[in-house]
């Protein structure tokens, strides 16, 4: 069986280190356990995750949010120019706002590069059904067919526990 490819945007790694959402973080930690970890699945950051994890402002944090990625061995995809085009894509088209470039950027360099899953704790903008619509409806109409799921990491980690 085929490795899922799971993509983390900068929330999943924020809420790792969490001390205002006892539950989220602890739901985050569990998801790492089970599945940053395990042979199962190939999980991916990219360049643009490493860049908003570099603006953290608190110096002891942002150590520790990179010390995380390098941890768990992330493997970090880049921001290329389709992948960029693509995301002018999703806010040209209104699925992203404008003023969420970085957003729409994790959104398509997850398409561009045929990830299975898209993990985020954004509900308003990336995690919720509507948006995962509009984001097919973009990747089509630009020739990507690939099938990108956007969820929250309890729908991941929940989901698997009944099979």
């Amino acid at each position: 069986m085929k490795k899922l490819k799971i993509y983390l945007d900068t929330s999943v790694i924020s809420f790792l280190f969490a001390e205002d959402s006892f539950e989220f973080r602890e739901i985050t930690r569990e998801f790492f356990a089970e599945y940053v970890k395990s042979e199962a699945y190939s999980v991916y950051v990219s360049d643009v995750v490493v860049n908003e994890i570099q603006m953290t402002k608190d110096g002891m944090l942002r150590n520790a949010l990179l010390s995380t990625l390098r941890k768990y061995e992330l493997r970090i995809l880049s921001l290329n120019e389709e992948a960029d085009i693509l995301a002018g894509y999703y806010i040209a088209e209104g699925v992203i706002p404008s003023n969420k470039i970085d957003d729409a950027r994790h959104v398509a360099i997850a398409s561009v590069n045929n990830i299975d899953i898209l993990v985020s704790w954004n509900f308003k903008h990336l995690a919720n059904v509507k948006k995962q619509k509009g984001i097919q409806i973009v990747n089509e109409k630009y020739n990507y067919f690939y099938p990108l799921i956007l969820v929250s990491p309890l729908e991941v980690f929940y989901e698997s526990d009944e099979s």
